[in-house]
């Protein structure tokens, strides 16, 4: 199938069918699960529509750790069918369905005691991987080997000595979470959904006690309109609790919010090979590589506080500091901090006092009739999390179709951009040679949006400047940009820096030299007029300052406080002032 472009255009399309056709789903939040329910739906053969108040996988879809894997953590809580089934969900995204977006990284896991650690240790590992063999699915990922000290510091020649006396090097994989879930929404619209970022739900339409459909509000333009369906899906993840509260009932489960951040520091310093694993008091600490930086989390701290942009904190950073600290031969300052993103994990309340035992289960509720709830779980499970939604949706469809709907087909499902990406991954000399981009550039391109490659070439074609390097930010070429408003949905600056590109947290400037570029390169095809332009260098300006507030500050509380002090860019002001009105009490 030819891939739908999340363009201005499509975007129109898709409100039009949003406002004018009875849907069978509609499916409220576009993350991961959001997205991925949308796609599973449409894959069925059902009329489907997505909406997200803000851009796709704003929320914690583009804040993880961005990784894909089976949770050895969850070994130890003898969670054993939750770990079988994300290893597979591992195993299926590598190889069949998002190649382009899904690769093997390595870890180490440091030793500190002698004899029955290495036994304990290896055994859970060795246990990981025969169950990522017997999923069928673990073909693409090599087996862990034991490590000496001395082997160890050679793949990571930042440990401390005394920081262990051995290691276990065991694979899990990566995955640049916003563009994937970007990918998801993307391949939904291509098997005919209706797709639609900046459309906030505003309120659920009941008739005789039934959900029939949502009344929402385009961001953009400010019209209001109510999207009628058979079945409505709540997959809004940390919001859950407010979503079901617009259909005046009581839900059978509740969404705790654990935070966690994530600092991002330049490749060089750290010297290493590999990522690593390693134990806290609270939970596990990741030493991650990322292309030419690393990414070191998480916290994992109960949060009750604004859910829109979760701050993090000094404290927050002096945390993942001092572990990561512990281990290293030259310690990291704050000065080596280029970047810092917090997000919140959707966790189901009422198991643990501690976030951090919360299980990452998930769960579905029908508690409304026309109303399903999905919550909980973790990244990697996603496409599971979604067919159970969407099997419970089914379930009150079949009456009003008159007829059965198939079941769900994702697992054989590619991304857009997948097939292809093997055998052009092959001919990138002959891509780099034909574009005039440097080699490194195009494996750069590959990775990023695999076949769809190809579009972008074409971008940079038809203008040759857009393929120089952005300035600012010279790891992304400047056809990146115009991309991601052509044919990746991004409508606002923010969206291009923050999720299409990593570029607010790969830089030390978070994006502030990049920003005037970029809004000089897209602002034609979103026409903006010179005080909308204005309005998007401000906010994204006024952003930056407001985490880097927060960020100094010593608890969540006052971090939150500073983080307040930038919101949400809104094109128009009378849709500010209206959105204040519906929130007043």
């Amino acid at each position: 199938m030819n891939p739908a472009p999340l363009s201005p255009r499509a975007r129109t399309g898709a409100l039009k069918k949003l406002a004018g056709q009875h849907l069978d789903v509609l499916v409220i939040g576009g993350g991961v699960v959001g997205a991925g329910a949308a796609l599973d739906a449409a894959t069925r053969g059902l009329n489907v529509g997505l909406v997200e108040a803000r851009d796709f996988a704003s929320g914690t879809s583009s804040r993880s750790s961005k990784l894909i894997h089976g949770g050895l953590r969850y070994l130890e809580m003898m969670d054993f069918r939750l770990v079988a089934e994300a290893l597979k969900e591992r195993g299926l995204l590598m190889q069949r369905l998002a190649p382009h977006l899904v690769r093997p990284v390595p870890f180490l896991y440091p030793l500190n005691g002698r004899g029955w650690e290495r036994w304990y240790a290896g055994s859970g590992v060795a246990l990981y991987d025969a169950m990522s063999k017997a999923s069928g699915y673990g073909d693409g990922m090599p087996l862990h080997r034991h490590l000496t000290r001395h082997g160890a510091r050679k793949a990571f020649p930042s440990l401390r000595k005394d920081a262990l006396v051995g290691a276990i090097r065991y694979y899990d994989a990566q995955v640049d979470d916003a563009r994937h879930t970007m990918f998801l929404a993307r391949t939904a619209a291509t098997y005919g959904a209706a797709v639609a970022s900046r459309t906030r739900v505003v309120g659920l339409i009941k008739e005789s006690e039934r959900v029939v459909g949502a009344s929402v509000i385009d961001l953009e333009t400010g019209q209001r309109f109510d999207v009628r369906a058979s079945q409505v899906i709540n997959a809004t993840g940390v919001w859950t609790d407010e979503t079901q509260g617009m259909a005046r009932e009581r839900g059978q489960f509740k969404v705790r919010a654990s935070k966690g951040i994530h600092l991002v520091v330049p490749r060089d310093r750290i010297r290493g090979e590999t990522g690593l694993i390693l134990r806290t008091e609270k939970s596990v600490l990741f030493v991650i590589p990322w292309k030419r930086h690393w990414i070191i989390g998480t916290t994992d701290t109960d949060w009750e506080l604004s859910k829109d942009h979760p701050a993090a904190s000094s404290s927050d950073i002096d945390y993942l500091l001092e572990h990561v600290n512990g281990v290293l031969e030259v310690p990291l300052t704050r000065d080596d901090v280029e970047g810092v993103f917090a997000g919140l994990r959707p966790l189901l309340a009422g198991e643990s006092e501690a976030t951090s035992k919360l299980s990452r289960e998930h769960a579905v509720a029908h508690s409304v009739p026309g109303l399903v709830v999905v919550a909980g779980g973790k990244y990697t499970t996603y496409r599971v999390m979604a067919a159970d939604a969407v099997d419970e949706a089914v379930h009150g469809l079949e009456t009003v179709l008159g007829r059965k709907v198939g079941d769900c087909v994702t697992e054989n499902i590619p991304l857009v951009g997948a097939d292809g990406y093997h055998a052009l991954w092959n001919q990138r000399r002959t891509l780099a040679a034909q574009s005039g981009l440097a080699i490194n550039r195009v494996e750069h391109l590959l990775e990023r949006y695999g076949s769809l490659v190809l579009e972008v070439l074409q971008l940079i074609a038809a203008e040759p400047d857009l393929g120089q390097p952005l300035p600012g930010a010279e790891d992304y070429l400047q056809a990146e940009a115009v991309y991601a408003v052509t044919h990746e949905g991004a409508r606002h600056l923010d969206d291009i820096l923050t999720r299409r590109m990593r570029i607010s947290f790969e830089t030390f400037d978070r994006g502030v030299q990049a920003a005037p570029h970029v809004a000089e390169l897209v602002r034609g095809y979103l026409q903006w007029d010179v005080d909308q332009t204005k309005r998007e260098l401000e906010h994204y300006l006024k952003r930056v300052e407001a985490e880097r507030e927060s960020q100094r500050q010593p608890d969540d509380h006052t971090a939150d406080a500073a983080r307040k002090g930038a919101p949400d860019v809104v094109p128009v002001s009378r849709i500010a002032e209206e959105l204040e009105t519906l929130e007043s009490p």
